[in-house]
Parts: structure tokens; C-alpha cells; sequence
């Protein structure tokens, strides 16, 4: 399994009674699908996988295994607080066709944050999961660089991803990939491996056109294709969130569609600041 480049973490599509949106999916993958894309990040944060039922993840994984290109790696998120809870998607995640799963660190109880929790969650799962895993790293529950040291050693934790968190390569063999699309190209210079990014939901061009930029070493346009992506970016993440995200993706051609409650739209001012800090990166 190779994990290099961008992958997408996809939004999902609802309809305005707040169902999964199946031919919606299907609409997205094959837009997605024409594209460099390395492969696609299912259920996470940005896909409101926290809003979904384990069934609906599982309903989102087996679409997205039946529209994605053979040559896209499928990472289903399977965080869950509990060992047995994560395990049991990871499970599940196999069936529907998935490659990985993606775990973010537990967090719920105190006692979580520690470093031999830590460990201990992200082993246990490793060693009863029929895929490979990799930890999500964020600054609100962050596991430190001397446990992921640690955790990378495991022969089926495959790497993480580091949103807001600073890029340290760990080990050969380890991927490390950036979570923030604000300053990807530093993560990318620091030695990540690529980049899962929601944003690429909304324009995968001009994500793709960073990467190859840094990949094929031309310095000036990966750091005028990092200056353009930086503001909408915060834009869809830290200031709007999925609402902006979804329509990001109705600008460009995607279904974004409404995001669910109790999330909610967004202000005309707030859809006509997106267009606009949007407009050079729609294809």
C-alpha cells in the first residue's frame, strides 16, 4: 500500500431530509475518480462521520468502494472511543472493499490521554484489525512523537496523519502525511509524504497541482499553488467548516448539498466570501 500524494477527505452527500445522498456519491466519485488523486478519506471529521450511525459509515464505505477508480486507496475512518467499537468498523470496513482505516486518539475519559492508554488502544486495535491503520493526529488530543516512535514499530499501524500538528518523520517505512491544507507545502519540505486534505473534496486540481509541483522540485509554483489555497482553505476548515466545504464543492461542480443537523447553511455573505476567495481555483 502506497501512501503518497493527496488523498481527499470526502465530504458526504445528504439530501435535504438528511439521508445519505447515493447517486450524489456516485455523481462525486466520478468527478473525483478523472483525477490524480491518490485515493479518498471516508467518514472522517469533514465527512461528518461523528453525525453518522455505524451503519451509515458502513452504507458510505461499500458506495464508495463500488464508485471509486480500482486505483484509489480507500481509508475508512473507524475512530471509535473504545477498542472493540474501532475494531468492529475496521471489520466492517474490510468487508465494504476498504484498504486502511483511520483511528483518531481517544479522548473521552481523562485517564485516555495518557501515553500508556494510548498505546495500548492503538496496539490492540492494530493487532485485531484486518486492515492497515493509521493514527489522525490533532493538538486537541495529541499523541506524542515518543509514542507514535513507539506505535510505528507495530507491523499494522502504517503511518499518521498530522492536522495542526507538527511533521516529524518517524521511521522507513512509516508514512507521515500532513492533515493541514494551510501549510502543506511546509509539511511536504519537512518530509511528509503527501497530504489528506478536505479541501481536495472541493478543487483536487489545484491540490494535485501543489504536489506535483513539490514532487518535480518547481519551488515558485508549489509556493504560489500553497498562497492560493491557504485563505479558502481556513475558509471550508477553521471558519465555516463543513457547511463551507459543501459549498466550495457546489461551485465546482461537486454535489456538496446541505450539511446535517443540527450543522447548518450558510449567510449569503458567508456563500459570496467563499465564491469569491474560490474564483481562481475552480476548474
Amino acid at each position: 500500500m502506497k501512501l503518497t500524494g493527496i488523498f481527499a477527505a470526502i465530504a458526504t452527500p445528504f439530501d435535504h431530509e438528511g439521508a445519505i445522498y447515493k447517486t450524489k456519491v456516485q455523481h462525486n466519485f466520478e468527478k473525483w475518480n478523472q483525477t490524480a488523486l491518490s485515493g479518498y478519506v471516508i467518514a472522517s471529521a469533514s465527512g461528518e462521520g461523528v453525525l453518522l450511525s455505524p451503519e451509515e459509515r458502513c452504507l458510505l464505505w461499500e458506495l464508495s468502494a463500488q464508485a471509486a477508480a480500482p486505483n484509489k486507496l480507500l481509508i475508512a475512518d473507524a475512530s471509535d472511543e473504545s477498542v472493540r467499537g474501532s475494531v468492529a468498523l475496521a471489520q466492517r470496513a474490510a468487508a465494504a472493499g476498504c484498504h486502511a482505516v483511520l483511528c483518531g486518539v481517544p479522548h473521552f475519559y481523562k485517564e485516555m490521554q495518557s501515553a500508556g492508554t494510548q498505546m495500548l488502544y492503538f496496539r490492540s486495535v492494530a493487532d485485531r484489525s484486518p486492515l492497515p491503520v493509521l493514527i489522525h493526529n490533532e493538538p486537541r488530543i495529541m499523541i506524542a512523537p515518543e509514542t507514535t516512535a513507539l506505535l510505528s514499530q507495530h507491523p499494522n499501524i502504517a503511518g499518521i496523519v498530522e492536522t495542526g500538528t507538527p511533521i516529524r518523520p518517524i521511521a522507513d517505512g512509516f508514512a507521515v502525511l500532513a492533515g493541514t491544507a494551510s501549510s502543506v507545502l511546509d509539511a511536504l519540505e519537512g518530509g511528509a509524504q503527501g497530504a489528506v486534505l478536505p479541501i481536495a473534496s472541493a478543487v483536487p486540481y489545484a491540490t494535485i497541482a501543489l504536489w506535483e509541483a513539490f514532487r518535480t522540485r518547481e519551488k515558485e509554483a508549489a509556493r504560489d499553488w500553497q498562497q492560493r489555497l491557504s485563505h479558502p482553505s481556513l475558509l471550508v476548515t477553521d471558519v465555516y467548516g463543513i457547511a463551507g466545504l459543501k459549498h466550495a464543492m457546489n461551485i465546482n461542480g461537486f454535489y456538496g448539498g446541505p450539511p446535517r443537523l443540527p450543522l447548518s447553511g450558510l449567510s449569503l455573505q458567508a456563500r459570496q466570501e467563499i465564491e469569491s476567495a474560490f474564483h481562481d481555483l475552480v476548474v
